[in-house]
Parts: C-alpha cells; structure tokens; sequence
C-alpha cells in the first residue's frame, strides 16, 4: 500500500508549446532578472523562465516575473490607436498617428510662443529603455528647450540620488549584490525585501544559509524582513535620522571608527564630530522610540564588524529627512571605513525597472551622463555632440515633478507632456492633483494603458509599447545594464517610446537639424561615445557583450570588458573636486505631520509582492489579483477593540486631505499608534497622503502623516460599496 506523496500525483508542467525563447530583462522592478520570454509556433508569448547562468537572478523569478508573459496577451486597457479632443469634456474620438503629433507639438509651440519656453512641462518616468531616456533628454533639453522636465522617479529615488551627491559628488549606488558574500553585518533601513525586491532577498538568504552574520533591520513595522532578522529596531516614523545621529556618536564616543579612512579619504570631520556629540543614546531614545541599550549594542555589532553594509528603499527617501538620511547612512559607512570594498558598502535598492536609467541618461536633472547644467564644461560638450549652441541650455536645473504641479496651480505652467507616469495616482493628495490637471491648458499622456487615470483629463493620447514590444537596456540596483530583445510587435497600432519621440523631433525645425538614431542600437553607440573615460562608462559594452555577459556592470571600458567593476570608489577617490567624500553634520528638526487627539494614528503605506506601484499591469493579470485582490488596513488588535471594529469588516480613514474605506486585517505587525496600508490602492493611501517634501531632493514623505479611524456600523455589502464610492 502507498502512503502520503507517493499516492499523489507527480507535479508537472504544462507544455505551452514554446518553439523559441527570447532573452530579455524583467520590467518590474530594479533587481534587474534576466528573463526568457517562450513563444509558440503562432510568434505568441506564452511562458516566462529566468536564466540560470545570469548572475542576478541565477534562474529564478518572482511571482510579477513568472507571469509577465501576460502583459502581451491580456490587452484589456491597452492603448491601440491615438486619441484626440479639442475639450478634456469631450469624448476622444481615434486619429492617425500624424494628426495626434501635429496636434502635439503646435500646442507645444503655442504656449511656449505665448508663455515663454519653461511654460511647456514633460515629466517622464523609470519604466522605458535607457536609449528612450536619452533620446526623450535630447529632445527636452536640445529641441523643445523647456527647463521644467523631470521623471517620477523623484518619488522614489531623488533623496537616494540627492544623498550620493551630497557624499560622493556623484550619483551612482557604490556597492552590489556580491556584497552579501563579503559583509560581515548588514543594517536594512526601511527596506522589506522579501515583498519588494523578492530574489535580492533571496540571495542574501542563500548567503545566510552558508555563513550566519547579523541582519539588523530598521522599520516601524514588524515586516517579514524584520520577522527573519536578528535584531529588530521598530523606530518612530520620520526619526531615522536621530538614530543614525546616536549610532555614529557611540562609535566615535567608544572609538570603533576607521581613523585612517577618515583621515585620507574624507572632509568635514570635526563639524560631524561636534555635530554628533549631541545625539547621545539617551537623549535620542526618547525621540526615536529604541532604547539606549540596544542603539549601543547595534553601534558596536556595526562599528566591530570587519565589512558592514547599509541597505534601504522607500522608508528613507520618501520622507522630509529622506536626502539627510541616505547622508547619515553614507557617513556611517565614511566613518567606519565601509565604502568601496567587499562586503562594506552604502546600497540604495532602487525602485522602477530602469530608474537608474533615468537617472544615468534622461537629462532630467542636467545632462547626459551624470553632467551637470551648472558645469560650463558640460554644457559645451554636449552641445558639441548635439549640434546646437550651448546657449540654448539653461545654466541651472528647472522645477522637480513634484514642484512642476503646484507650478500648474500658480499659472506658471499651461501645458504637459506625461510619459508612463500616473499622478492622479502616485502623487499625495488625490484631490488637489485633480484640480490641478484641470488648469492646465494642454495635456497630452504617452502611455502603454488608456484606461490610466489622468488621461481622463489629457487633450492628446498617444499609445506607446509595453516593456519587451521594444528593444533596448535597463540598469539595475547594482549598476548592471542589462538587454531587452525585442519578443513581439506592439498591441495595435500603438508606438514605441523611442519611435514617438523622434516623430515629435522632426515636427521641429530644430529637432530636424539633430541626429536622432532610428534604431535602439544607433542610439546607444552615442551613450558609449557620450560615456567614454567618465565614471559611467559604457564604452566597453555592445548589446552581444551584454546578452552573453547577462548584463556589465558600469564603469566598463575596453580594460575591463565584458566584466565591467562591480564597486565604486575602490580607490578612495570620490567625485567632489578635492576627491574626497563629505561628512555631513545633519541636525533634526521634527517637521512631520504627527498623530495628535484628533488624528491620533500614524498612517504607513509600502509594497506587496503581488503587485507593482499603481497596479497598472499587475492589476490586469489574474495571479496577481488572486493573491492580492483588494485594498486593505492592517491595525493592531488592541486598537482595533477599542474603536469596536472587527477583523474583516470595513472602516473608514479620515485626514486633514480626505477619506477612504478599507477592509481591516487585525495583527500585531504594527503598533498600536499605526496602521499600514499596500500603496498600490491608489484609492486609498494618495487620498489621505499629504507629501511634505524634503528641501533637497524634492521627494515627497508618503509614510508620515495622520488619520483618524472610525467603525462602519452597516456592514451590509450595498452599504459599504455606496460608502466606498461616496469616499473615491
């Protein structure tokens, strides 16, 4: 007789009828997995599988990999034809490709003929190919001339961004994921890897199971992080700074620090000294919530280790301090000695697919290629390359993403260009981003989905490619540029980013008298000669290196190719002028909006694994949805009790901004002062936000504000949905 597993079936896998596999790069988020996309004998995609022998992902996927194939099959949503309407109340009716251009670029010439060059916007995105980066940056920046052009990747990486420049003189995340193999102590701030970035967390598990070192987790939340960590430090939202502070006094305080590091490869020493000395252990305590003992024993765990790295995402950018905080975990690791060797680093885990990308090569905040509009040099080099006079560029960088919108409100901005970003979902206060997009005198919104948002208020609509209906490279978290192979034709008679952008190029005189490279390829020869000799170097790279390499780390000339460095600042030269990093001193001034008797609940928001940002793609495939179906609250039991309200019904949230209704799930994962809501309900969290932003980097701080809580008494599924659309 057959018992347990051997009276079951064996497990197998369907065969989808896969005749070739295309390679190509995750579109998801910044781990940057190589990825195979089959198709069957009709050129249809019809499964996904990593790539065993890529170094990233080493054959796995997350639950968002293993079903991209999906995003081609299920169109619902998806832009097919260009849309257009003389009036945003209008219905859109379909129009040729040239008629949507036209259309575009006159009102473009238009409001800046009557307004003035900077009165004409274009806020881009983290989500297209690195060469539609550079070729959208080309024509912002070199044809169409307006100063207020920026990505919505200043929601989530522009105090990361800030933070590096700030130390290092430069962008451009200095360690990777083969820092796992070395460290001897890893310090997580804000970061959830397990639900954020699945397979980075994956790797540090398969180096924990060889080798045990401390994993020290900061975060408000018992996340699934910190539930697998050894110790975990359950701050006070919006304080990080203040521990970072308390960390650092007690490794100078008990002399942990690497003197001679400090000595030979930092400025600013004694002002951070001096600075630091004020954040004892004790007196920090009482503002960020962990007590004195523990900030001694994680100083002295970190101080001691002989390689210690520093990990965050969203829990530190996206504050009011979140610039200050990524510079607090720079001078942690300046101090100890812990940048530019194995094992010691300071790693922003990026967001978006490509928002290295953008970061590299949009021009978004200056030029091509980590220069600088407030370097005379820069501009005339590129000027030079572009054919134009430099003084077309302006000498400093105009308005951020989120200081363009209020610009909208204030009349100094008519018009805007949308490109794959959604700000009547990812921006904070739902209801002041509505009325705001209704004062703009011209719309236009690129995107993959029609069914987007903010294209209820666009003028002009133009459908562009899904992620590997195009060609072309991401870059990662750790710097690795990885290849997209073309897999099928775009859906419909919707475009390519790159194809669009140089259509709008040649509805100008101007942009008819730049090069702008047909093909992917063409234009990434430019990046290599754009590239050559500088810190992020390309010039070792081909799209053939790429692919057989599984992706080259940056800098990679011809010394290095294929392999490419994986670290920065090996040397202990840095990219501020003397060549040496700052040390910080960064005092804290409490500016969050804070529980108080009438608002008395933190409000937190992050990411599931399920899904993706704003649920654009991931809300359109069934996996996704079947796991993580519909927006709701986790609260914590006791706090739950006390308003009468029980697990699985619905309650409703209350701000200074608005009001939403959510389902509650009771847990002890967070305290009793907060709740925690998926970010990804857009219907949910951007209605309560209120996105103070942080002075430097302009982001926005999602995860501190306050809400009120009240039960339902009409549970009644009627009443509650009537509730719910009353509320969105």
């Amino acid at each position: 007789m057959l018992f347990g597993r051997k009276k079951k079936n064996p497990i197998k896998i369907a065969d989808k009828g896969v005749r070739e596999w295309r390679y190509a790069t995750c579109g998801y988020c910044s781990t940057g997995c190589s990825i195979e996309v089959g198709l069957n004998a009709d050129n249809e995609p019809v499964a996904s599988r990593g790539v065993a022998d890529a170094d990233v992902n080493r054959g796995k996927l997350c639950i968002k990999g293993m079903f991209e194939h999906e995003l081609f099959r299920k169109t619902a949503g998806r832009g097919n034809k260009p849309l257009i309407r003389d009036n945003r109340w209008d219905e859109f009716r379909e129009t040729s490709w040239n008629e949507a251009l036209e259309k575009t670029t006159d009102e473009i010439k238009r409001i800046q003929q009557d307004y003035g060059r900077d009165a004409f916007s274009i806020v881009s995105t983290g989500q297209i190919m690195t060469e539609e980066f550079y070729t959208l940056g080309k024509l912002a920046r070199g044809v169409v001339g307006t100063n207020n052009y920026d990505g919505n990747t200043t929601l989530c990486m522009s105090s990361a961004v800030s933070g590096y420049k700030r130390s290092f003189g430069s962008d451009g995340p200095p360690g990777c994921y083969d820092d796992f193999e070395h460290t001897d102590c890893l310090l997580a701030f804000g970061s959830n890897l397990p639900e954020q970035h699945p397979i980075i967390y994956w790797r540090l598990q398969e180096v924990r199971e060889k080798r045990k070192f401390p994993v020290i987790v900061v975060d408000p939340r018992v996340t699934m992080f910190a539930q697998n960590a050894d110790i975990h430090l359950p701050i006070s939202p919006g304080t990080d700074l203040v521990l970072l502070n308390a960390l650092a006094h007690v490794i100078l305080e008990e002399g942990l620090q690497d003197s001679a590091y400090i000595e030979a490869h930092t400025d600013g020493y004694e002002g951070f000294a001096k600075l630091v000395e004020q954040y004892d252990p004790v007196s920090a305590a009482r503002i960020c919530g962990i007590d004195e003992d523990t900030i001694r024993n994680v100083a002295r765990v970190y101080g001691n280790a002989g390689a210690a790295m520093s990990i965050w995402t969203m829990g530190i950018n996206q504050s009011t301090h979140g610039s200050d905080g990524v510079v607090a975990i720079n001078n942690l690791n300046l101090i100890t000695g812990n940048i530019g060797k194995p094992g010691g680093t300071s790693l922003s885990i990026t967001g978006q697919c490509n928002a290295m990308g953008t970061r590299e090569w949009s021009s978004c905040s200056g030029l091509p290629g980590y220069r600088a509009l407030e370097n005379d040099q820069d501009r005339k080099d590129i000027a030079e390359f572009w054919g134009i006079e430099e003084e077309f560029f302006p000498q400093k960088r105009g308005m951020f993403m989120t200081d363009i919108l209020p610009a909208i409100e204030a009349g100094q901005i008519k018009g805007l260009w949308l490109v794959a970003t959604n700000p009547m979902t990812s921006m904070a206060n739902t209801q002041r981003i509505r009325k705001t997009l209704e004062k703009l005198e011209f719309l236009v919104v690129q995107d993959a989905y029609g069914d987007v948002e903010t294209n209820e208020y666009s003028h002009v609509f133009l459908p562009a490619a899904v992620w590997a209906e195009k060609e072309g490279c991401f870059t990662n978290t750790e710097r690795r540029v990885n290849l997209i192979r073309n897999v099928c034709e775009p859906h419909g008679d919707s475009k390519t980013d790159l194809w669009i952008f140089n259509e709008v190029a040649s509805h100008f005189e101007r942009g008819r008298k730049i090069n702008f490279p047909e093909t992917a390829e063409g234009v990434f020869e430019e990046l290599r000669d754009l590239s050559r000799g500088r810190m992020l170097d390309y010039s070792g790279m081909t799209y053939d290196r790429i692919e057989a390499n599984r992706g080259i780390q940056w800098p990679c000339n011809e010394d290095n190719a294929p392999e490419g460095s994986q670290r920065l600042y090996s040397d202990g030269k840095f990219q501020h002028t003397n060549g040496k990093a700052q040390l910080i001193a960064l005092p804290f001034f409490d500016n969050n909006e804070c529980p108080d008797e009438e608002y008395p609940f933190w409000l937190n928001s992050g990411r599931v694994v399920e899904h993706f940002h704003t649920r654009t793609r991931t809300g359109k495939v069934g996996n996704g949805n079947k796991f993580s179906p519909t927006p709701y609250m986790e609260m914590n039991p006791d706090a739950a009790a006390d308003l009468g309200i029980e697990h699985s019904s619905y309650a409703r949230l209350t701000s200074r901004r608005g009001d939403a209704v959510v389902m509650v799930q009771c847990t002890q994962r967070v305290p009793r002062d907060m709740v925690f809501i998926p970010f990804h309900y857009h219907e949910c969290v951007n209605r309560l936000s209120l996105g103070l932003l942080d002075p430097h980097s302009r982001q926005p701080a999602y995860k501190q504000c306050a809400v009120s809580i009240e039960a339902i008494a009409d549970q009644n599924a009627a009443a509650v949905r009537n509730l719910a659309a009353r509320a969105f």
